[in-house]
C-alpha cells in the first residue's frame, strides 16, 4: 500500500478517534450539541465553549519550537471539535505569547487565571515555566507542559498536591540516555557547554549526575548567557582539556554558535545533547557544521506507522508547511488529547469544571489514548506527573539538514509506539 493511501486511511482513523472519544464518555444527548469547528470560535456562544489556555514563545528566539507546539495543540483541538468537542462544547484556545521571557510569561499566566480558562497547556522554556508554576498551583489550575524539560518543574510540589503535569521528556531521562550512547561510542572525555538559564542550570546538573553514575566527570565545563556570539575561548579550553565530545545544554541559536566555533577551530569532535539540537535555529544557523549532531528525541517525522502517518498528513493539510520541530508539534498534539480524555472523567462537568476535579481526572484517565509520541495507559498518577519514560526515547541525528534516526535499531523499534514503563 502506498504512503498516500496509508495516510488517507490513518487520517480517517484519527478523525474517528475524536468522535469515539465522545461516544465513550458523553451521553448521546450531548453529541447532538456539536457546533462549528475551532477555526470559527467567535460564532459560538461562550456558554457553548470551553476555554483552554495555551502559553509559549510564539515570537522571539524560542519561537522555532514554540510555534510548532502551538500548531500541534491547534490541530488536536480542530479534530476534537469536529468530533463534537467536550460534551457538545467547542474547545476555544486562549493563546498567550511569553516571548521566551520569564516576566512576560508570568504576566500571561496571571491573565489566563483571571480569564477563567479550564486548564493550561504551555511552556517551552524551563526558566519561563519555573517563574509561573506558583500561579497555576495557587489557582488550583492544571498546567500541562508539552515542551519544557527541566527536571525541577515537576518536582517543585509534592506529587499528591501538584497541579503541574508534563508530557515532554524531562532532562533527568534525556541526559543519561545521551550519556549512555556516547560512552558506547568511546567518547568518554566530555566537555559540557550549558547556558546560564534555568534550562542550562538544570541540564548541567543532570549531565553531571549521569556521568557520575558511570564513574566519570566532565573534563571541562563552559557557562554562557543567551545571546552569546562567540565561544572560541571556551571551545579552545575544552580542546586543551582533551575533550572528545561536546555535550551542549542550550537552545537552538546558541547551539549553532558552538557548532560554528568548532568548525572555525577545525575541531572535529561530535556535538551531542538534548532535543534543542533538532531545532531549526540550530540546523539552519549552523548549516554544514550541524551535520552529524546527535540528540534525544521522542518523535521523528517519518511515517513509520499508521498513527504517525495520519498525524503528519493532517498537519500538512492544516498548515501546508514543513513541521519545524516535530517533537514539539507531536507533544502539543498528544497533550491536548490527554487533557480532553481527562475532562471526560469529570461526569458532572457540563456546566463547571473545577481544577481539583480535572487534576483527579488527569491522574485517573480511564481509557488508553493511542497517541503519536506514545501509547498512554495511565500516563499520570497521584505521585507521578511525568508522562514519558526513558524507553520512549530514540537517538536522532542531523543528516542533510533534517533529523532522522541515528540507530537502525531505533528506526525498527519505532514501528511500534512505546508505552510508559
Amino acid at each position: 500500500m502506498s504512503i498516500r493511501l496509508i495516510c488517507r486511511s490513518a487520517l480517517t482513523h484519527w478523525m474517528a478517534a475524536a468522535a469515539s472519544l465522545l461516544t465513550a464518555y458523553a451521553p448521546a444527548s450531548s453529541l447532538a450539541q456539536a457546533s462549528a469547528p475551532a477555526s470559527a470560535p467567535a460564532a459560538t456562544p461562550s456558554s457553548a465553549t470551553l476555554k483552554i489556555g495555551v502559553i509559549g514563545p510564539f515570537t522571539g528566539p524560542s519561537s522555532d519550537f514554540g510555534l510548532p507546539m502551538l500548531q500541534g495543540v491547534q490541530l488536536a483541538a480542530e479534530q476534537i471539535n469536529a468530533g463534537g468537542g467536550y460534551m457538545g462544547r467547542q474547545l476555544t484556545l486562549v493563546i498567550k505569547d511569553d516571548q521566551g521571557n520569564p516576566d512576560v510569561g508570568l504576566k500571561g499566566s496571571q491573565e489566563l487565571v483571571t480569564e477563567g480558562v479550564t486548564a493550561t497547556i504551555g511552556f517551552c522554556n524551563t526558566g519561563v515555566a519555573a517563574k509561573s508554576l506558583e500561579v497555576f498551583q495557587n489557582a488550583k489550575m492544571p498546567l500541562l507542559i508539552p515542551c519544557a524539560t527541566g527536571t525541577p518543574l515537576t518536582a517543585k510540589y509534592p506529587g499528591p498536591s501538584s497541579y503541574i503535569f508534563r508530557t515532554s521528556a524531562r532532562d533527568a531521562i534525556q541526559a543519561p540516555f545521551v550519556v549512555n550512547h556516547i560512552l558506547s561510542k568511546g567518547w568518554n572525555k566530555v566537555a559540557i557547554f550549558a547556558d546560564t538559564t534555568g534550562y542550562g542550570e538544570a541540564g548541567l546538573k543532570d549531565v553531571e549526575a549521569a556521568l557520575a553514575a558511570r564513574g566519570l566527570k566532565a573534563v571541562h565545563i563552559a557557562r554562557f548567557g543567551l545571546g552569546v556570539k562567540d565561544l572560541t575561548e571556551e571551545l579552545t579550553a575544552a580542546r586543551a582539556a582533551g575533550a572528545n565530545v561536546v555535550f551542549s545544554y542550550t537552545v537552538g541559536t546558541e547551539n549553532a554558535v558552538i557548532a560554528l566555533g568548532r568548525k572555525e577551530l577545525k575541531w572535529k569532535v561530535p556535538q551531542v545533547g538534548a532535543w534543542p539540537l533538532s531545532f531549526p535555529f540550530f540546523i539552519n544557523g549552523a548549516k554544514e557544521a550541524a551535520e552529524g549532531a546527535l540528540m534525544a528525541q521522542t518523535f521523528i517525522a517519518e511515517p513509520s506507522n499508521e498513527r504517525r502517518a495520519s498525524f503528519l498528513s493532517a498537519y500538512k493539510r492544516m498548515f501546508n508547511q514543513p513541521m519545524a520541530v516535530p517533537m514539539a508539534a507531536a507533544q502539543g498534539y498528544d497533550t491536548t488529547y490527554l487533557l480532553t480524555y481527562a475532562l471526560f472523567t469529570v461526569r458532572n462537568g457540563q456546566d463547571t469544571l473545577a481544577g481539583p476535579a480535572i487534576k483527579s481526572g488527569l491522574e485517573n484517565i480511564k481509557r488508553i489514548y493511542y497517541g503519536v509520541v506514545g501509547t498512554y495507559d495511565k500516563p499520570f498518577s497521584l505521585d507521578d506527573k511525568d508522562a514519558l519514560t526513558a524507553n520512549m526515547l530514540v537517538m536522532g541525528k542531523v543528516s542533510n539538514g533534517v533529523v532522522t534516526f541515528a540507530n537502525p535499531a531505533d528506526a525498527k523499534r519505532n514501528l511500534f509506539v512505546q508505552r510508559k514503563q
